[in-house]
């Protein structure tokens, strides 16, 4: 597994922990980093997490805009806590982050919400996802 795709899973689990716990992402982002600095094997994915999840909190308006947007009948609300930290992932991914190709954050997220979360999720990422991309 490549260090950005362990990156984009720690992303997952900071993003979900909030999310389920009601905390600021920022709070767990701090806790994590506290954590990372006792795990130097692991600095090339954390750094990455970080950008990620910084991304996510300084956008998290837009990127839940553009998720809503083009969820077609879903809002952010009925989705399954696995599938919105795994939209807003990929949606800063394909908006902020010009150095990951779509195609790379749309596969990156499918595979996540596939092995995370529910057995339709893999095509309801994919096809949000798609969305986003092609309108941006």
């Amino acid at each position: 597994m490549s260090s950005r795709s362990k990156a984009r899973k720690r992303a997952l689990d900071i993003l979900f922990q909030a999310d389920v716990r009601g905390d600021q992402p920022a709070v767990i982002l701090a806790a994590e980093a506290r954590r990372a600095a006792g795990e130097p094997a692991r600095q090339a994915s954390w750094l990455y997490a970080r950008e990620i999840v910084d991304g996510v909190i300084d956008n998290q308006d837009a990127i839940d805009e553009q998720i809503t947007t083009f969820a077609k009948d879903w809002s952010l609300a009925r989705m399954p806590a696995v599938d919105r930290a795994v939209l807003r992932i990929a949606t800063w991914e394909l908006l902020y982050n010009d150095e990951v190709p779509a195609a790379v954050a749309i596969d990156e997220a499918v595979e996540l919400a596939k092995e995370y979360s529910t057995d339709d999720s893999g095509a309801f990422v994919h096809g949000v996802l798609a969305r986003i991309a092609r309108a941006s």
